[in-house]
């Protein structure tokens, strides 16, 4: 602050009646300066002209501004991301069902979905090292909601998640040109981490494996994590019927951590579940 001079205060004088108070500031009598009514800070000060005889008094934050300021900043940096997940979210989870496969949802009956958590706690680690994960076994044993947990669990982070499935990527990738594929192709590594469904459940036309091929070795040379669920077996997955099945195993393989899921069936349990209510209803009386 400049030394209160009389010359200063003449300046700070002519000043004052150009000053246009807020319901909450004041006018200093020690300093003629404006002063924040609640911390008592200074709104304005007084700084001496570049190059040229004289002063001005410009406005300047008191601590009350500030962290107003900073609280606004904070509120918006929020609405702003929870926008972006929202959209992330809309991106990476094409199938809306998959919006409910969280952890809240998570019954406990599965003990592998410790696993699912620990991956999340890691992720940095994970994308750091690409550490992916290959969820194998029987069909209903609970991979796809595994993966959607992690999925929504990474989403909600404000991670770029896509979890998708090999069938509806032919799906986009079929009738288009082929620098369009290419282009769709790439566009996968955009996110951190790309969940590939029920690997197997697809054509094994010469098209479809040859896309599937891209797919899974531009993701291997992305340095990106990946997660595949698939009901083929561990065996099955490392002695691979042809060459071109093995190409792309072996890239699997190398980079996916491989998780068994083995025990009751938990969508078959859950349909039995379902006929039991569907039973209660129908015969209950009016």
């Amino acid at each position: 602050m400049i030394e209160m001079t009389d010359v200063v205060r003449s300046y700070i004088d002519e000043a004052v009646n150009q000053n246009i108070l807020e319901a909450d500031e004041y006018i200093d009598l020690e300093d003629g300066l404006i002063h924040c009514g609640v911390c008592h800070e200074r709104r304005q000060t007084v700084v001496k002209r570049f190059r040229h005889p004289g002063y001005f008094i410009p406005r300047c934050p008191c601590s009350c501004q500030t962290e107003e300021e900073r609280q606004r900043k904070e509120q918006q940096a929020q609405r702003e991301r929870m926008e972006r997940i929202k959209r992330r979210r809309a991106y990476g989870l094409r199938d809306k069902s998959l919006y409910v496969y969280t952890f809240d949802h998570d019954n406990g009956s599965n003990p592998v979905m410790k696993k699912a958590r620990a991956y999340v706690r890691n992720w940095k680690k994970a994308l750091r090292n690409n550490t992916g994960l290959l969820l194998f076994g029987d069909v209903g044993t609970g991979k796809s909601f595994f993966a959607g947990c992690i999925a929504n669990a990474l989403l909600d982070q404000d991670v770029p998640v896509l979890m998708t499935s090999f069938p509806t990527i032919l799906n986009q990738l079929t009738g288009v040109y082929p620098e369009e594929r290419v282009d769709f192709i790439n566009s996968l590594n955009d996110y951190d981490l790309l969940i590939i469904d029920d690997l197997g459940v697809e054509r094994s036309t010469e098209f479809a494996m040859e896309q599937m091929f891209e797919v899974i070795d531009r993701r291997y040379r992305s340095g990106k994590p990946m997660i595949i669920t698939t009901n083929l077996t561990l065996e099955e997955l490392r002695n691979p019927p042809d060459l071109v099945h093995a190409r792309i195993y072996e890239r699997i393989l190398e980079r996916c951590a491989p998780i068994l899921f083995s025990g009751e069936n938990f969508r078959k349990q859950k349909s039995e579940e379902n006929k039991r209510i569907a039973r209660m209803i129908v015969s209950t009386g009016a």
